[in-house]
């Protein structure tokens, strides 16, 4: 996540309490967060900056109103939990949840790990694709001799599986 207001990677997150259900949240880097929390003149120019992109947003109708047909949760709640109400939520505030993500996560694409004794078995699967394609080429070219070939490795990888 990259801080307001210089661009450079947030370290510091700051969630200040303004009043019942109304938060404000801050994402600062080393430098801005040392001016907000030792200088006050900073700390008040860096909340307004905050509380006038806040504005902006609100203003524009679409953040402040829209809100999940299916939950009926809107993009201010989420930002305020940090949670969302259901999957659908994904795909109705995917503009403003895809900066978000790909700042926190460096990307809006999971890519997991895979456990250590699944390798072997995924590559197996793998060549048992392989080999059924290139079988039912080789039967329908009528090469039969290499089908047998093929059709005798998959049996093979099959009894290991």
């Amino acid at each position: 996540m990259k801080c307001q207001n210089c661009q450079k990677t947030a370290t510091l997150h700051i969630t200040e309490v303004l009043g019942e259900s109304q938060y404000e949240e801050l994402h600062l880097c080393e430098d801005c967060a040392q001016k907000y929390l030792y200088e006050p003149q900073a700390a008040k120019s860096l909340t307004k900056a905050g509380q006038s992109e806040v504005d902006e947003g609100d203003e524009s109708g679409t953040i402040g109103t829209r809100q999940c047909e299916m939950c009926g949760l809107k993009f201010v709640d989420f930002r305020n939990t940090g949670r969302l109400g259901c999957p659908h939520d994904y795909s109705t505030f995917q503009a403003e949840l895809s900066p978000l993500l790909e700042g926190i996560h460096g990307g809006t694409r999971h890519a997991g790990k895979t456990p250590r004794r699944l390798p072997q078995t995924r590559q197996n699967q793998q060549e048992l694709s392989k080999l059924r394609k290139q079988l039912h080429k080789a039967v329908i070219d009528e090469a039969y001799e290499e089908a047998a070939r093929l059709r005798d490795r998959i049996r093979h990888l099959e009894e290991i599986a």
